[in-house]
């Protein structure tokens, strides 16, 4: 499945996003949490700064 999803954004449109991951310290457990999304191109500097 993840290969028909990559296969998807490489072409056409697709280009114009882009999928991030960003990774926090979690304040109750000490661990770290991903949070992956895909944004559009645009909007990649909103995703890293908002917490």
């Amino acid at each position: 499945m993840a290969k028909k999803t990559v296969a998807t954004l490489k072409t056409g449109s697709g280009k114009l996003f882009t999928k991030c991951i960003k990774m926090t310290k979690s304040e109750k457990t000490g661990g770290y949490q991903f949070k992956e999304e895909i944004v559009h191109n645009d909007h990649i500097r909103d995703f890293f700064n908002k917490k």
